[in-house]
C-alpha cells in the first residue's frame, strides 16, 4: 500500500498536470501546518478555463484509479485465499511488486525545466541519508503489508475493510504528534467515530464467516489489521517529516521517488521473507490445488499486483494535483464501498453490527472531509488576501 502508503490540511492546486512551460510544483504533505508553496509560474489568464477543466479531469481520473485499484486488489486478495491460496508472503509481495509501473508516471510527468528547478529548490540532502531513510521506510512498509495479508486471511473482507478505515483516525493522531496537525473538534469527532466503528467490529462475536477460521485467528486478524492501519498512518507521517526536515522539497518527482524506492525495498524484503519462511516451496502445490485452475492462479496474482499499482498511480496523481491529505481521504472513502462488493461476490454476512459500523465509519469520513473543506476555504481566502495586498 503503500501504499500508500503516503497522505497539510488545505488542498494545494498549482498548475494542473505539468503543462507546457511550467516547472515542477511544490505540494503540501498531510498534516502540515504550513501553506503549500508554488514554484510554478502563473499560467496566462486566457488559458485558465482549459487548465481548470484539465485539473478536474485529472482529479476524477486519479480518484477512479485509486478507488478501482484498491477495491479490485482487496477483492482479488480475498479470492486468492478463498480458492486455496495460503501464502502470506506472496500476498505481501504483490502489494508492492508492480512498482515499475510508476516509472511510466515518472517519465510522463518529468520536469519540463530541470535547470530552472535546480536554481529554486532547496539544497539536496545527502544520498546516504536518503538511502537509509528509503531502506527503513521500505522495511516498515513490508512489515505493514504482511500484517494486512494476515488480516485479510483471517477476517471476512467486509470486516477487514471497515477496520482499515480506522487509518484516517490514526493519521490524525500521528499528524498531531509528528506534523503539528491541529486537532479540531471535527477531527476529534472523526477519530472518536472511526474508533467506535472499529470497536464494534472487535466485539462482534458473529464476525467469523467461516468455520475454518478459529476465534483466536479472528482476534489475531483484527489486531493485526488494526496494527497495520496504525502503521500505515505512521508511515505517512514519517514520510512527511522526511520531506520537510530532510529532503526539504515536496515536488511531484520527490514524492514519486519516495513511492518507487520504498516499494523496491519492500519488495526485496518480501522476497527474502518468502524464501526464508519456506513458503516458496508451497507455491507450486498451491497452483495445482487452486480451485479455478493454474491459469486463474497466475492471473489472480498478476492482476492483484497490477491493481495495487493502479491504486498507487491514483495516490501519487492525487498528491500531485490536489494534496496528500485528499489522497488519503479518498483512499479511506473506498473502504466502506468494499463490503458491498464482498456481499455480492463472496456472500459475506452483513449483519446489523457491520451496517452500523459502516454508517459510523462513513459519518467519521464526512466529518474529516468537511474539516478538509473548511481548511481549504480558509487557505483560498488567505491566498486571495495576500494576492490583493501584494
Amino acid at each position: 500500500m503503500a501504499g500508500d502508503d503516503g497522505n497539510g490540511n488545505s488542498s494545494a492546486v498549482r498548475g494542473g498536470g505539468g503543462g507546457s512551460g511550467q516547472e515542477e510544483v511544490q505540494i503540501e504533505i498531510a498534516g502540515s501546518s504550513k501553506p503549500a508553496v508554488s514554484l510554478a509560474h502563473e499560467a496566462p489568464p486566457q488559458s485558465a478555463p482549459v487548465k481548470h477543466w484539465q485539473w478536474w479531469l485529472m482529479v476524477v481520473l486519479n480518484m477512479f484509479f485509486l478507488v478501482a485499484g484498491q477495491t479490485s486488489a482487496t477483492l482479488l486478495g480475498r479470492f486468492y485465499y478463498n480458492e486455496g491460496g495460503n501464502s502470506k508472503w506472496l500476498s505481501t509481495f504483490v502489494q508492492t511488486a508492480g512498482f515499475p509501473v510508476l516509472f511510466v508516471a515518472q517519465f510522463l510527468f518529468r520536469p519540463k525545466s530541470p535547470s530552472t528547478q535546480a536554481t529554486t529548490s532547496s539544497p539536496e540532502a545527502s544520498i546516504t541519508k536518503i538511502t537509509l531513510i528509503y531502506i527503513a521506510l521500505g522495511l516498515i512498509i513490508a512489515a505493514d503489508d504482511l500484517m494486512y495479508s494476515y488480516g485479510l486471511l483471517y477476517l471476512p473482507v467486509s470486516t477487514y475493510s471497515l477496520i482499515c478505515a480506522s487509518q484516517l483516525a490514526f493519521n490524525a493522531v500521528f499528524s498531531y504528534f509528528l506534523n503539528a496537525q491541529k486537532f479540531t473538534p471535527l477531527i476529534f469527532n472523526s477519530v472518536l467515530l472511526l474508533t467506535f466503528s472499529a470497536s464494534l467490529l472487535g466485539v462482534d462475536e458473529d464476525s467469523p464467516s467461516s468455520s475454518d477460521i478459529s476465534q483466536g485467528n479472528h482476534v489475531l486478524g483484527f489486531v493485526l489489521t488494526l496494527g497495520a492501519s496504525a502503521t500505515y498512518s505512521l508511515i505517512l507521517s514519517l514520510m512527511q517529516v522526511t520531506f520537510e526536515k530532510v529532503i526539504k522539497r515536496e515536488t511531484f518527482s520527490v514524492v514519486l521517488n519516495m513511492q518507487i524506492y520504498t516499494a523496491f525495498v519492500a519488495t526485496l524484503a518480501s522476497l527474502v521473507g518468502l524464501f526464508a519462511s519456506g513458503e516458496w516451496k508451497t507455491l507450486e502445490g498451491e497452483m495445482h490445488m487452486f480451485s479455478p485452475g493454474k491459469v486463474s492462479y497466475v492471473m489472480t496474482v498478476l492482476w492483484t499486483a497490477i491493481s495495487w499499482q493502479i491504486a498507487s498511480v491514483g495516490v501519487v496523481g492525487l498528491i500531485f494535483v490536489v494534496s496528500s491529505l485528499f489522497s488519503n481521504v479518498i483512499s479511506t472513502l473506498a473502504l466502506p464501498i468494499i463490503p458491498v462488493f464482498a456481499v455480492i461476490f463472496f456472500h459475506d454476512k452483513m449483519d446489523g453490527i457491520k451496517i452500523i459500523a459502516m454508517l459510523i465509519a462513513i459519518w467519521g469520513f464526512i466529518s474529516y472531509g468537511y474539516q478538509l473543506y473548511v481548511d481549504d476555504k480558509k487557505s483560498r481566502k488567505t491566498s486571495s488576501s495576500v494576492e490583493e495586498n501584494s
